[in-house]
């Protein structure tokens, strides 16, 4: 008996050596595995997924509360559609940064969006690609180029001291100015002209129409590939109506492009007027580039750009002045110091010239960097798609999932702001260095890496300006019968996050 334990003895010591391993490595065993498994999140229902949780307007507070109790990284299921939300700095950074190149394509889950990009040739929904590159290189070279974004200063201060006199006469007769509406007017103005070299009314109207086209959901969009929901989309009227939208947009897009080519307006060096119109308007610079043989655009991409900068290039710089509007007003003591600093720079009865003066106004950019904090014009930006399998923060992201990067939980992390909820433009002051142009990813209200927006810098100038004005030229005040606790911050739903309800003041002429 004595002789078997001997021999069994070898084998009982590499038994037991083997159990070791295999206790010493399990932890790391059960770690590898959850690489496989997906970010952890809400139970969902069969066929729906988390579709039935949601409120669309509140979509990012919605994602935010999730954060609490999941932790900075969520999976949801949008009918059949994946969801990855992040909502930490480090998360951002990870997907918009380290692995840019794996979450850089675009999803074209929207019947609108598609439609409306004419399948995806614009750059905010173009997959990444060829097509992407190129649309990038025509945005970043020549329609946003500093030096570009610089010669239109001039349209900009013009349209603005439009509107500052709409308001002045307002004041005058002690009536409400509606805020909310003024801001949306010349915004649009603004970005009409840069465009089309004039004005153009119906442009409002139709800008309504295809901001509630590209945030509609489709049956379809829902339940991609099962049969009679595109059946479903038609009884229901959505499809006549991103159909009738579509005809309108392409219609006045092909309008202005064929006035171009049927008149051969050339470029001209002097100055232009209101009444020519603005002749180094963006169709203008697209149809020489289209002659471009590096470039090879076609009409249908130079109507899909327009889409982009005629969307992008009103709702957010309109948002962002808005809620800057109403976070001063709601903070008194924040007004007094952003107007003392614009009127001790502009002095009295002054004009604001953009380069003179905004680069001199402080504290008004730090007012301007704490709205984007709290406020960020698209709350979730523009949703990412993985091109392939990846890993982040240890879990698995399978291709084709949709990936968030929630601009508003980021900016009311208390690991990365103190006092988060409040509204403290000081915080940006005294040898802080955080901005908004990507490489800071605790404010990130235009995206980074990549897909980072590339009229970044004319919307900031818009916002700057249009500020600065309401600033130096009235002092504000609530009407009569509303008082401070009544300012609700509520949303309407859409890819541009924007008070629900229409802010109106009251205006003193101070100039």
């Amino acid at each position: 008996m004595m002789l078997i334990s001997n021999m069994l003895l070898p084998y009982m010591f590499l038994v037991s050596l083997t159990l070791l391993y295999f206790l010493y490595i399990l932890p790391k065993f059960i770690k590898n595995k959850s690489k496989s498994s997906p970010p952890p999140g809400p139970p969902g229902l069969p066929f729906i997924g988390n579709l039935h949780q949601i409120d669309q307007s509140t979509l990012h507070i919605f994602l935010w509360n999730l954060t609490k109790r999941y932790g900075p990284i969520v999976s949801l299921r949008f009918g059949f559609n994946r969801v990855v939300v992040v909502s930490s700095p480090s998360l951002a950074k990870e997907v918009m940064k380290t692995q840019d190149l794996l979450f850089c394509d675009r999803p074209l889950s929207s019947t609108g969006q598609r439609k409306l990009t004419y399948d995806g040739l614009d750059i905010a929904f173009s997959p990444y690609g060829e097509q992407w590159k190129k649309m990038r290189k025509i945005f970043s070279h020549h329609l946003f180029s500093p030096k570009r974004v610089q010669s239109l200063s001039h349209i900009r201060e013009d349209e603005v001291a439009r509107t500052m006199k709409m308001i002045h006469d307002l004041a005058l007769s002690s009536k409400e100015v509606n805020l909310s509406e003024m801001i949306k007017n010349v915004t649009i103005d603004i970005t009409v002209r840069v465009n089309f070299g004039k004005r153009y009314q119906e442009v409002s109207g139709l800008l309504d129409e295809i901001q509630a086209c590209l945030v509609d959901q489709h049956v379809s969009d829902i339940w991609p590939g099962l049969p009679f929901t595109r059946l479903v989309d038609r009884l229901l009227g959505k499809t006549d109506r991103l159909e009738k939208c579509f005809q309108e947009l392409d219609s006045f897009y092909q309008q202005q492009i064929d006035e171009r080519l049927n008149n051969d307006q050339k470029h001209k060096l002097h100055q232009p007027n209101e009444e020519e119109g603005d002749d180094d308007d963006v169709i203008n610079i697209l149809l020489q580039l289209a002659k471009d043989e590096l470039f090879t655009i076609t009409h249908k991409e130079i109507r899909a750009m327009l889409m982009d900068v005629l969307i992008a290039g009103t709702d957010t710089s309109a948002a962002s002045v808005i809620w800057a509007m109403t976070s001063l007003i709601k903070n008194p003591k924040v007004m007094k110091k952003a107007q003392e600093e614009v009127r001790n720079v502009i002095g009295k009865n002054g004009k604001i010239r953009e380069g003179d003066h905004l680069p001199k106004l402080t504290y008004l950019k730090a007012v301007i960097k704490e709205t984007m904090r709290l406020y960020p014009p698209t709350p979730l930006l523009v949703p990412r798609e993985a091109r392939q399998d990846a890993i982040l923060n240890g879990f698995k992201i399978k291709k084709k999932t949709l990936v968030f990067v929630n601009a508003w939980a980021i900016g009311r992390d208390p690991k990365s702001w103190e006092n988060p909820e409040e509204f403290l433009p000081e915080r940006f002051l005294g040898g802080c260095d955080i901005d908004f142009k990507g490489s800071d990813f605790e404010l990130t209200p235009f995206g980074a890496g990549r897909r980072i927006c590339p009229g970044m810098s004319t919307g900031v100038a818009t916002v700057e300006l249009l500020l600065a004005n309401l600033l130096y030229s009235f002092d504000w005040g609530l009407p009569d019968d509303v008082r401070t606790e009544d300012i609700n911050y509520d949303t309407n739903a859409g890819i541009t996050m924007h008070k629900k309800n229409e802010l109106s003041l009251r205006a003193h002429v101070h100039f």
